[in-house]
């Protein structure tokens, strides 16, 4: 039996990647997708379906407010980029989790318990369910990422964020840098810095992220952009854009 299933992701790459490894599994069509909560809520009011793919920090809407306006309840996995969320919170009911950059297989794990609950029947009670896990959430949700998922071939590398000198866009992908090579990231750029605490990591050009950790020194350019030297084995340049040298000297005290 076919499930029927929408998700929902503000991270178009995120939302992608769901996309093609979900075409893979036989007992699912994707009947839906989008990246605003307000989109994906009328289109659940209009069609309900049987599983619901939900991303949980996402701006103006988080996971739970969507569950919460929901009309029909649908069986639900949790996507997020957080493992220091409660985890074991996500288990109860018919609800299940997965860990960006998801896993095949940790997806094939999830299925398998959607198909085991639409078999017997089980339902959930939304209104506590919501409260659940909104209340763990809250008391045990991290302000910001600690560390960050990068897929090798079939493994995840987890990366501390300690260890990562700068995020840069390249070619419509991501990348870490760390310990002299690149991870390409399920992030785009606009999405970390959002993600990132802003007192460690600064955006300093439309496609560059920095840990300001690792900067040793900067200087002036022409036309009023900036030069940072990184403390790296490589003494990495990078360029501060000209409308973002004011902000990034006054975060730095220079």
């Amino acid at each position: 039996m076919k499930s029927r299933a929408y998700l929902l992701d503000d991270e178009p790459l995120a939302l992608e990647r769901l996309r093609r490894l979900l075409a893979r599994f036989d007992d699912v069509e994707v009947l839906g997708s989008a990246t605003e909560p307000e989109e994906a809520i009328s289109a659940l009011a209009a069609d309900s379906v049987d599983l619901l793919f939900l991303d949980i920090q996402m701006p103006r809407l988080n996971g739970f407010e969507v569950l919460s306006r929901l009309p029909v309840q649908p069986l639900i996995i949790f996507t997020t980029a957080y493992d220091e969320y409660a985890l074991k919170a996500f288990e109860v009911n018919s609800v299940d989790y997965l860990l960006k950059p998801i896993d095949p297989e940790q997806l094939r794990r999830a299925l398998n318990k959607v198909a085991r609950l639409r078999t017997s029947g089980t339902g959930q009670d939304l209104e506590l369910l919501v409260k659940s896990l909104a209340e763990s959430l809250q008391k045990k949700q991290p302000e910001y990422l600690e560390r960050i998922a990068s897929r090798l071939g079939e493994r995840l590398r987890f990366i501390d964020l300690a260890d990562i000198t700068h995020f840069y866009a390249e070619d419509k992908l991501t990348y870490a840098a760390a310990e002299g090579k690149s991870y390409c990231v399920d992030f785009a750029i606009a999405d970390l810095e959002l993600k990132l605490d802003p007192n460690k990591f600064l955006r300093i050009h439309r496609s560059t992220i920095v840990n300001v950790s690792w900067i040793k020194e900067v200087a002036a350019l022409p036309g009023g952009g900036l030069n940072v030297r990184l403390r790296d084995q490589e003494g990495t340049d990078l360029t501060v854009a000209r409308d973002r040298a004011r902000d990034f000297k006054a975060k730095l005290g220079c």
